[in-house]
């Protein structure tokens, strides 16, 4: 999840702010461990633990004084909150693999399950941590559980995740936007939190006086487009059969060293899969063009299940209906045979491109024109 910024939330005495947007994780916490300090407490109101380590015995060490703290009444009684702080060896790293991390972080757990002792609060903060561990686990089930996560623009579905993270950080700032204002914001940012936040600054700025909600036009003209937002608009040039536009990006994105390769993996085959099981999904079942990308997930979510199996999935599961709308929005520009070319061209251009026995540049400049001319 990604928490917007709020007033912390302290019900639960054990609180856990995990994540790899390492500033957001910082801020949540400090925010969190100014609202757990006992009132009064004084100097012996907090007691910080350093995570910060840099290698395994730094790391054991680390673990065994929280241990010792959170067993360890405050002076003079009342209350206490023992933070564990920018832990970072709780990752899939070398330090976090090593065995008396790994033994010292099982005991670590054996403690908390036991419950933490009368007027003790625990704050963890970490920026590296495994999910697919006992150790995460093993919080979920403990702590109430904060995570902050930088999206990954290569993974599938990241553009519904931007366009909540936008969601909630304008609704944070109090900033109004339309519908596809805030879409256009989340693509041109990538779904970076801090830009996100820059970008609204800006917005805020732009429409106040005039106390609207920003439209679609603000945002195209004062957001400027990340390297991920180019390559979503890429794939909808693509899918257009705009040629000239898709050229245009295309040497935008070439120009700004990205690898011809991942242009390929990353923009032309996933539009030409989606076009080519929406097409085909589409004539099978006679489904119409959807009006917004969003409301293809609902049509999808109307055929049985056999129907839908085969289609690209979110590492959720769950199918990524969003960029299947994009798809729906644009499969009448083509013919399912023109989509079967299409995706052995696109074969073709990354054996060529593995192999390397053409120009890269060249290469892809030719499947462009390939794929969009009519």
């Amino acid at each position: 999840m990604s928490a917007a910024k709020t007033k912390a939330n302290t019900s639960a005495a054990f609180q856990a702010v995990l994540g790899s947007d390492d500033a957001e994780v910082k801020r949540y916490a400090r925010e969190l461990a100014d609202a757990m300090t006992p009132p009064g407490g004084g100097d012996f109101g907090m007691e910080i633990i350093d995570g910060a380590a840099s290698n395994a015995a730094e790391a054991a060490t680390r673990i065994r004084q929280t241990m010792d703290a959170l067993q360890t009444f405050p002076f003079f009684g009342g209350e206490k909150l023992v933070w564990l702080k920018n832990a970072n060896f709780m990752g899939d790293t070398v330090t976090g693999r090593a065995a008396d991390v790994t033994e010292g972080l099982e005991a670590f757990v054996e403690l908390l399950s036991s419950g933490l002792p009368d007027g003790i609060r625990f704050l963890l903060s970490a920026t590296e941590v495994d999910k697919r561990r006992s150790f995460y686990k093993a919080l979920t089930k403990l702590a109430k559980v904060t995570v902050f996560d930088v999206l990954d623009t290569s993974k599938s579905g990241w553009e519904e995740a931007a366009m909540e993270l936008a969601r909630q950080v304008a609704e944070a700032a109090g900033v109004r936007l339309k519908h596809e204002a805030l879409e256009l914001l989340a693509i041109r940012t990538g779904g970076d939190r801090r830009t996100i936040v820059s970008e609204l600054e800006k917005l805020a700025l732009y429409v106040g006086d005039a106390n609207r909600d920003a439209t679609v036009e603000d945002v195209a003209l004062l957001v400027p487009m990340t390297a991920e937002a180019v390559i979503f608009e890429l794939g909808n040039a693509l899918a257009s059969r705009h040629t000239h536009n898709s050229l245009a990006l295309l040497d935008q994105l070439l120009s700004q060293k990205e690898s011809p390769i991942a242009i390929l993996l990353v923009a032309i085959i996933p539009t030409f899969r989606n076009l080519l099981a929406v097409k085909d999904l589409m004539d099978r079942h006679k489904l119409g063009r959807p009006a917004q990308p969003f409301f293809f997930g609902k049509t999808l979510d109307k055929l049985p299940a056999h129907a839908t199996e085969h289609l690209p999935r979110k590492k959720d599961g769950t199918v990524n209906a969003y960029a299947l709308g994009i798809a729906a929005q644009h499969a009448h520009r083509f013919t399912l045979p023109e989509l079967r070319a299409a995706q052995k061209n696109v074969l073709d251009a990354n054996v060529a491109l593995v192999s390397g026995a053409q120009d890269p540049e060249g290469l892809l400049q030719q499947l462009v024109i390939r794929l969009t001319a009519a």
